[in-house]
């Protein structure tokens, strides 16, 4: 049994199995031979205009693909696709996303992302890095990362928020096709999450540092065999003034629900800073975690002027 680390106000480290530490990997996509080419890059710039939010720049290369159905209105509302649905053996993929002073915006995928079969063992890697500018809104929000048998991935995403900027960031992934008898196959997932805050002196400090790996090779017991009977897992942060009593109702929320023996659902909240949260979960079935996750973040509609749900979970 390995051990995740956190930093940032929270209740002390989380023991989960089939996880190694941040130390015992220091970057998640280094290391990584045989990439095919040089990575793909995208870049969303949001900013507020005649006092709407608004996409000011986007680009994106092959197979990264970034739509943007709302590019103007409370909040911008951008999703990131791929072509062929997902990545495959060498892809990489590298965005920045920035929200300037006072803009906001709403960043997803269009579905799940999942990661290909890799029989010739080339991994792949996304990378996101996200610029908050003061008093501004992000809500990262993507659909599972889904990784078939035999795939290696690698993530990266690292947010820089400036005083008064307020996020909420959800990572997770599923444990692949288990429709089709794939379940925890993969060879290897890493996904590295790094917060780091701003202040009015100019200086910066980390507020959140969290590394999960999962590596299916190797002896020892298998992934399937170490996550049980869990079928998902993942974290979603809530930091920033915008999410103060939304952060403090989570934490108040969790304390005080039960855990029914073998429950399908498992949550644990902490503190992240002075007025944040972080809650990790583990689940038997992602359509009960999405489900957990939209009545966690029911007050989204009143930042960004509309129910991200309303047409999908």
């Amino acid at each position: 049994m390995r051990r995740r680390r956190s930093r940032g106000g929270g209740r002390g480290p989380v023991e989960v199995r089939g996880l190694t530490s941040p130390a015992a990997h220091p970057s998640v996509l280094t290391n990584q031979p045989n990439h095919r080419g040089p990575p793909s890059r995208g870049r969303l710039d949001v900013r507020v205009v005649a006092g709407a939010s608004a996409v000011t720049a986007v680009s994106a290369a092959s197979p990264l693909k970034l739509l943007t159905p709302r590019a103007r209105g409370p909040s911008v509302w951008a999703y990131t696709s791929s072509f062929g649905g997902g990545l495959v053996a060498g892809d990489q993929i590298q965005l920045e996303l920035e929200v300037e002073a006072r803009a906001r915006c709403f960043l997803g995928t269009q579905s799940s992302t999942k990661i290909y079969r890799n029989p010739a063992g080339r991994p792949c890697s996304q990378e996101l890095v996200g610029r908050l500018g003061r008093d501004s809104f992000a809500a990262v929000l993507p659909d599972p990362i889904q990784c078939f048998a035999g795939a290696s991935f690698a993530q990266r995403q690292t947010f820089r928020l400036a005083p008064g900027a307020s996020l909420v960031l959800l990572d997770w992934m599923t444990g692949g096709r288990t429709a089709r008898g794939e379940r925890w196959a993969f060879s290897r997932y890493a996904s590295h999450n790094e917060i780091v805050t701003e202040n009015d002196q100019g200086g910066s400090s980390r507020l959140f540092l969290d590394a999960l790996v999962l590596e299916g090779n190797g002896a020892g017991p298998s992934l399937e065999r170490r996550l049980g009977r869990f079928n998902c897992l993942g974290l979603l942060v809530l930091i920033g003034p915008l999410l103060t009593q939304a952060a403090a109702g989570l934490l108040a929320r969790v304390a005080a629900s039960s855990v029914p023996r073998r429950s399908a659902l498992l949550q644990s909240a902490s503190p992240l800073g002075n007025s944040g949260a972080l809650l990790r979960f583990a689940g038997e079935h992602p359509s009960d975690l999405a489900r957990a996750l939209q009545h966690h973040l029911s007050f989204l509609p009143s930042l960004l002027g509309e129910d991200p749900w309303s047409r999908r979970w």
